[in-house]
């Protein structure tokens, strides 16, 4: 007979989840929500009058963004390659890769918008397919920097550009 948290672990390790720990939630669930905030903002920006015609009397453009720096900051924060640095340093190199990210994103949806005729369906499609191709190549990059991650003993990440 397994007790009851027994079970709740197997259930979550077989739906691919994390238990709940301050590190998991720190570092797993809120990148995960970050990017299911960053969809939303794809297709926000894509297409705003849908946005508008969901929530009607708020903007919630700023809580995307900021769920989507939050979460894509806390990925980077975690980085190996990172943990050797002073706590200011990650959260310095964590934030500008986050901001850069984000915005970055947010500027190839104006791009693209202004060349996509103006339709609700392709619009939403263009913004989610965008996302997720920047997603999987941000997360590709991550993780194929394996090479700077096994350097972490080296004391700049930077020691690459010298």
């Amino acid at each position: 007979m397994t007790s009851a948290s027994e079970s709740r672990i197997s259930i979550c390790s077989k739906l691919g989840l994390k238990p709940l720990t301050a590190q998991n939630v720190l570092f797993y669930y809120v990148p995960v929500q970050g990017t299911l905030s960053y969809t939303a903002l794809s297709i926000n920006v894509m297409n705003p009058s849908l946005v508008l015609r969901i929530f009607p009397k708020r903007d919630i453009t700023n809580i995307l963004l900021f769920n989507t720096l939050l979460g894509s900051g806390l990925y980077l924060y975690n980085r190996p390659h990172l943990s050797l640095l002073a706590n200011k340093d990650r959260l310095l190199y964590s934030s500008f890769g986050a901001v850069t990210f984000s915005l970055g994103s947010v500027l190839i949806w104006a791009i693209i918008r202004s060349l996509v005729p103006q339709n609700v369906a392709l619009c939403s499609v263009c913004g989610i397919g965008s996302g997720l191709a920047m997603i999987k190549i941000a997360r590709s990059y991550t993780r194929t920097c394996r090479f700077v991650d096994s350097k972490k003993s080296l004391k700049s990440p930077l020691f690459l550009i010298y």
